[in-house]
């Protein structure tokens, strides 16, 4: 489509509007009617770690809201010299899982809690064991057990739980609506009848509930919605939170709103059977779209939804780009001290490209990327580390390899419970997110840390937003949601297949079982530290 087609369409409003909630950066992608990028928005932020607590408050979430609109309409100003006020359809996506409870009138009860906190391992176990299914420490209903074991006071006013897409959506639409993707990081799913599990919700409230409150966990979870469903209109209260400069026009249609998890399958066209994908940034994890239901439960594995009701299996790690960040971040610091200017992404490609000439077990090294904690090794809190053990040979290349290596060991423990003891096929994995942004290197250490093909597709860089940008087009089509990707997105998309060398696959597993051993230092030193 060439510039004059867009800016008829954005006079028009025929182009589509997503924006996601990632742990790091708010990103809107805008896209016009053949499904292309036309416009992009960014608004940088960051969680703070208070009383224990990974949080954003309230003015963080809608200030990142405006901010990231504005930066939107700026791009579109300055590339094609329109003022945007009218839209086709709009999305909200957002990092999945986390606890935001309310009261009747729209008061935060407790702080948020995101993705991050690994604080519910024993609501979790017990959870787990009361469905038969398995309940992360991330997800809602973990944290509301948590809650009503302590008997905390504001359970007495209690009108509704959500995550952060489902929250802001509220914000903009007044509807209070999941889409069923981000609903199965709340509660278990049915993935017949498209909604939460009865008898699971029948379980909980009477082995919680009765006797102490008058609200039941359905009646307080948001309504389930698949993709292609309206979910609600932009509102004239909406419109202003969102475009404060008051030129948006109200009465926008809005698609469910989705977990990044979604997002991801949407951006990488992950969600047939035997499709997977990988989304690697702040945090990592693998999902993969299953025939059959698992065998059996794992706590390792979460199991959650395509956005239009799919059962996926999900490695997640709470913990893959940050530890690598910090040391690029102390890298550029040493050359500024020089007087050496080298912009952001020279100096990641120059030195994340350097694992690829390192010793395919990355020396001997070991690193630990912990951050925060990770449950799929058992850890409510992190303390990062590197090891050099007598004999490891510390180069700059060994080191990235090994801090790009442990990036994503965690979520390959999970994924070995799936292929080896559930014997999961799957014949490729497609990558998106910042540990994909340096040319080839996240692609060849996914592929040989996963033993399986990996694809990144031209679009990857656009991310989840793209995806959130899809889904709310999506709401025009009449197709299958496969069809709608297929024929409308990614019929002729370029991409880039890399496949996991074998000597590459070998010391990869020399590497595996030494970050295994080193988890023992890990505990220790968040014994001592944490």
């Amino acid at each position: 489509m060439n510039t004059d087609d867009i800016k008829r369409e954005l006079k028009e409003g025929k182009c589509s509007l997503g924006i996601e909630f990632g742990s790091t950066r708010i990103k809107a992608v805008l896209i016009s009617s053949d499904k292309d990028p036309v416009a992009v928005g960014t608004y940088d932020w960051e969680n703070r770690l208070e009383d224990g607590v990974w949080t954003y408050s309230i003015e963080d979430i809608l200030d990142g809201l405006s901010g990231c609109y504005a930066s939107l309409k700026k791009d579109v100003r300055d590339n094609y010299g329109v003022t945007l006020g009218k839209l086709s359809a709009i999305g909200i996506s957002a990092m999945m899982h986390g606890y935001m409870p309310f009261d009747a009138q729209g008061n935060l009860l407790s702080p948020f809690r995101t993705w991050r906190n690994n604080i519910t391992k024993e609501e979790s176990e017990e959870l787990t064991s009361l469905f038969a299914y398995p309940i992360p420490q991330r997800w809602t209903i973990s944290h509301l057990l948590k809650d009503i074991k302590a008997c905390r006071p504001y359970l007495e006013v209690l009108d509704h739980v959500t995550t952060l897409a489902s929250y802001v959506h509220f914000m903009l639409t007044g509807c209070h609506v999941i889409g069923i993707g981000d609903a199965s990081g709340m509660f278990p799913i049915d993935v017949d009848g498209k909604c939460y599990q009865k008898k699971a919700a029948d379980l909980f409230d009477k082995t919680y509930l009765e006797g102490k409150y008058s609200w039941r966990i359905e009646s307080v979870l948001p309504s389930i919605l698949v993709a292609g469903k309206e979910a609600g209109k932009l509102t004239s209260e909406g419109s202003l939170l969102l475009d404060k400069d008051g030129d948006l026009e109200s009465g926008v249609p809005f698609c469910p709103p989705e977990g990044d998890a979604e997002t991801g399958m949407m951006a990488t066209n992950a969600v047939k059977a035997r499709s997977g994908n990988v989304s690697a940034g702040t945090s990592v994890f693998a999902s993969v779209v299953l025939e059959k239901p698992l065998r059996a439960v794992y706590g390792e594995l979460d199991i959650v939804t395509t956005p239009d009701g799919r059962q996926v299996a999900m490695a997640h790690s709470n913990n893959c780009t940050g530890s690598y960040d910090s040391w690029l971040r102390i890298f550029a610091e040493v050359l500024q001290k020089l007087g050496v200017e080298k912009s952001k992404g020279e100096l990641y490609d120059k030195v994340l490209s350097s694992a690829l000439e390192a010793a395919p077990d990355a020396g001997g090294i070991v690193s630990c990327p912990y951050i925060s904690g990770e449950h799929i090794t058992g850890f409510s809190s992190g303390c990062p580390f590197v090891l050099t053990p007598e004999g490891s040979s510390f180069t700059l290349g060994n080191f990235m390899r090994s801090e790009l290596y442990s990036s994503l060991s965690a979520m390959r423990i999970g994924l070995d419970i799936l292929f080896e003891k559930e014997g999961v096929v799957i014949d490729m994995l497609s990558g998106h997110g910042g540990f994909f942004k340096t040319p080839s290197v996240g692609q060849n250490i996914m592929a040989v840390v996963t033993k399986t093909p990996c694809r990144v597709l031209s679009t990857a860089g656009e991310g989840g937003a793209w995806g959130i940008a899809l889904l709310a087009s999506y709401i025009h089509s009449t197709k299958s949601l496969e069809d709608f990707l297929d024929d409308e997105v990614f019929k002729h998309a370029d991409s880039s297949i890399v496949y996991p060398r074998k000597e590459d696959v070998e010391g990869f597993e020399r590497y595996l079982e030494n970050y295994k051993k080193g988890l023992a230092v890990e505990k220790a030193a968040v014994e001592v530290f944490c």
